[in-house]
């Protein structure tokens, strides 16, 4: 809200004296999470405004020193471990407080301080909260003057594409700075918004949902709700098929889903955020084997919907009712043995040369996702891919 209404810095920060989340439960966060599927949870440490919901020896614009007077990262770390579930941090390396993150050319001191405020807060996070298990790097690399950055051009001073790198003299040492996380935090997985090496690939918002990709480890996130990824009054939820559709999507896309809520100001989830995660959660108590473990294929996603794999079981998720009883597939160079959905009885199935049919009563589609489950005479190489024509 501080970039979309252009709040000047000094207005901006008197919010820190009103910020105080006393209904902030972290445990009932790790609940929630746990209750809705989740195996891991990624909490914004610091965003691009830079107030920290952790301390700063350095810094007073903190969580620990505003109104709030608590370690928000602490008390979370601690629910979420105790919870069973893995641990996760966001952090922006960008600070709109500070001009010399547009500008370090002509801000040399000013990005100085930027650069030594990045490094000395990561190393804060690495070093007081027991072990780590992802940190997600928001803004940093060549995003830095590419998010906002401006730049002289034949009509003024205009926007700089968010994929066009910086190519100042300037370096923000994202390289020393990431392996002192490691040297740190040696078992932490780090996403690939910085300069330095990633361990996988982030994809923002539903339309990123793109193509299948099994060559690297990446993780589609998207928010709960449309278009807010803070909490906004009155946000619209997505519709349970549609987020069922991304987390599938992305599983058979052999990637993974970062869902986001915006927790309300006095630091519950809002109910109707809520609700929706635990609506995903029963899905995925009952067709989680779909997912969990699974890697994407054998089928590349195609008008039918997509497919993963775990060992010799396959699962066939049909996103859309099918238009007649009968799947058509390009054949697998493997023997199906058997054909069943996933919650039902056996189906007919005939496996030829070409490709394979699977008939399917009309009782049972699923309108948000019909799983079809095969059995292979021997596991699916994960590498080995089908393209797939038509439905």
């Amino acid at each position: 809200m501080q970039w979309n209404e252009q709040i000047p810095v000094s207005e901006y920060a008197k919010l820190a004296g009103e910020f105080n989340p006393g209904h902030f439960d972290p445990d009932a966060w790790a609940a929630l999470a746990k209750e809705g599927g989740m195996r891991y949870m990624v909490l914004t440490a610091r965003h691009h405004d830079g107030f920290a919901l952790f301390d700063d020896p350095e810094s007073s614009f903190t969580a620990v020193k505003s109104a709030a007077h608590r370690d928000i990262v602490a008390e979370y770390v601690e629910a979420v471990r105790k919870a069973g579930l893995r641990v996760g941090l966001y952090y922006s390396p960008l600070d709109w407080r500070f001009p010399g993150f547009y500008f370090p050319g002509i801000y040399r001191d000013n990005a100085e301080q930027l650069r030594a405020q990045y490094a000395r807060q990561i190393g804060e996070l690495a070093s007081h909260y027991g072990k780590l298990d992802v940190l997600w790097f928001d803004g940093g690399g060549n995003e830095w003057l590419g998010f906002g950055g401006l730049e002289w051009g034949s009509k003024g001073w205009q926007a700089r594409a968010k994929d066009k790198p910086y190519t100042g003299s300037f370096d923000w040492k994202d390289n020393e700075t990431v392996a002192h996380l490691r040297q740190l935090q040696p078992a932490l997985v780090i996403n690939d918004r910085t300069n330095a090496p990633a361990d996988f690939r982030s994809r923002e918002g539903d339309g990123a949902l793109g193509d299948f990709e099994n060559r690297y480890p990446w993780e589609l996130c998207t928010t709960i709700t449309e278009g807010a990824w803070g909490y906004q009054p009155g946000a619209k939820v997505k519709p349970f098929k549609q987020l069922i559709h991304l987390l599938v999507g992305a599983a058979g896309r052999d990637g993974n889903l970062l869902l986001n809520v915006g927790p309300r100001p006095d630091g519950q989830i809002d109910p109707p955020q809520a609700d929706r995660v635990r609506e995903i959660g029963r899905w995925l108590a009952a067709n989680g084997e779909s997912i969990y473990g699974t890697r994407g294929g054998p089928w590349l996603p195609a008008a039918y919907g997509v497919s993963t794999h775990n060992g010799s079981t396959v699962y066939v998720h049909l996103l859309e009712a099918p238009g007649d009883s009968v799947l058509r597939l390009p054949n697998l160079p493997v023997r199906v043995t058997r054909a069943s959905l996933l919650h039902g009885g056996p189906l007919q199935f005939n496996q030829s040369r070409q490709e394979l049919k699977i008939t399917i009563p009309a009782g049972a589609v699923d309108l948000v996702d019909t799983i079809i489950r095969l059995e292979l005479e021997q596991p699916w190489t994960t590498q080995a891919v089908v393209p797939v024509l038509s439905r």
